[in-house]
């Protein structure tokens, strides 16, 4: 097998968006951070063997996955087309998860390094892949992780699909095992048909910073797992870590990412030195995400300002190791005080977008758990205001998600009415997905 150049790595660059006028007394200020990965070399089909990538692919074999028998059918073939989407020299393994977890390739405790013959010997080892027995997520998890711990591969990843919820297995232990994964590798989490748990399946992916949706249909799983796929083959740096500094006086009060989808970083801060902290985002290929970022500063007089933060995108050293600065320059959050009563109240355009995206998310959610627990004056309330900020917003995919759970009267003025039946799977599709993001339109 011909090998081809090491690929050059991405260049990460750091844009700041923000009104930084505060009134007098003012104290938190809030930033748009940008961060854009461009210039790698992700195409490249071939690497060289234990390098670049692993991969192991976790496929719910639960007694449920049997009725329809589509849904098993559909996981087979969603696995194979994985497998045919993997770059040559990028190792890999399959596991058959029920409330047990099991190698079906390549065994023993390894991963295969993809070739032609090693994908052909994978996909016929699928037929493995039968229906019976409970679910717990956690032992497929755990399997995963002995496995791409082995590997040399900087991107280390997991795809998990199942059908129903964690019936054999304690919520507790599901999160030590999240707990224990987290930063090791990250995970996509999809849930087919509509008997599986909504929160579940997103808590899994956004433990391991991962992305999380539904198939409904099991004939659209073979698609949707080789769009995985190519994203995971697109990656060229794990383990990116969002660094932010602040001075004396100064704390961060929270770190969101906001685009493509909200994800509260805040709670996952860990120390980097003297002032220093870094939030972890995953894994890289070409592409750009938005973080929000609020920083309470001490109140100064008028004609004073101040460095709020300095953010930057870091590799977090191992132990006793520095770490790598992946960004060309550094974002800067700033404070100015004034008595200009314009430029102290005037919202930033991206600010003020994504601080309607993070609402909307949080709506649509407290929405539907409304609408669950019978509460129909509050659920109308949450969801009329998520028409309402999906319009504004020019979110589109969110609006038609809406409409069918809810009959739109007026979209500037949230007026709602719940619809009387709504199936399931439109349900769980707008619960997955609310916290998927448009992003603000520059000029």
């Amino acid at each position: 097998m011909a090998n081809f150049a090491k690929p050059s790595a991405p260049r990460f660059t750091v844009e700041v968006y923000q009104n930084e006028f505060l009134p007098v007394g003012g104290q938190d200020v809030h930033a748009i951070v940008t961060v854009t990965s461009t210039g790698g070399a992700a195409a490249t089909r071939v690497a060289t063997p234990g390098s670049g990538a692993a991969v192991v692919i976790m496929v719910d074999c639960s007694g449920s996955m049997a009725y329809p028998p589509a849904k098993m059918t559909g996981a087979r073939e969603a696995t194979a087309a994985a497998i045919d989407t993997l770059h040559d020299g990028t190792s890999f393994a399959v596991i058959s998860g029920t409330h047990v977890a099991r190698e079906v390739y390549p065994g023993q405790g390894r991963l295969a390094v993809a070739d032609p013959v090693t994908r052909a010997q994978a996909k016929g080892a699928l037929d493995a892949l039968t229906p019976g027995g409970g679910t717990a997520i956690g032992t497929w998890l755990r399997l995963a992780d002995g496995l791409l711990r082995q590997s040399p591969a900087t991107i280390r990843h997991g795809i998990l699909l199942t059908d129903g919820r964690n019936e054999h297995e304690s919520p507790e232990l599901l999160r030590t095992t999240l707990d224990a994964c987290a930063g090791r590798f990250t995970c996509d989490a999809r849930g087919v048909g509509t008997d599986w748990e909504v929160k579940e399946v997103t808590g899994i992916a956004s433990a391991l910073l991962g992305t999380a949706d539904i198939v409904a249909d099991p004939a659209h799983l073979a698609e949707d797992f080789t769009l995985m796929m190519e994203n995971v083959m697109g990656k060229e740096v794990a383990d990116v870590a969002l660094r932010l500094w602040s001075p004396v006086g100064a704390e961060i009060q929270y770190v969101k990412q906001v685009a493509p989808a909200v994800q509260d970083l805040t709670d996952r801060r860990t120390a980097a030195g003297p002032r220093a902290g870094d939030y972890p985002t995953g894994s890289w290929g070409d592409e750009s995400r938005e973080y929000h970022v609020c920083v309470r500063v001490p109140g100064a007089s008028i004609g004073q300002e101040m460095l709020a933060s300095r953010v930057s995108l870091v590799l977090p050293g191992r132990e006793g190791e520095a770490a790598t600065m992946l960004s060309e320059s550094q974002g800067l959050v700033r404070a100015v005080w004034t008595d200009d009563l314009a430029a102290s109240t005037a919202i930033n355009a991206q600010v003020a977008h994504y601080t309607g995206q993070a609402e909307l998310a949080e709506v649509i959610q407290q929405g539907l758990e409304a609408r669950k627990l019978g509460d129909i004056d509050g659920a109308t309330a949450k969801l009329g205001r998520a028409v309402q900020l999906a319009g504004v917003s020019g979110n589109e995919d969110t609006a038609k998600l809406l409409a069918k759970v809810v009959d739109v009267v007026d979209v500037a003025a949230g007026t709602v009415r719940l619809k009387a039946k709504v199936a399931d799977a439109d349900e769980m599709t707008l619960e997955t997905r609310s916290t998927q993001t448009v992003r603000v339109k520059r000029n």
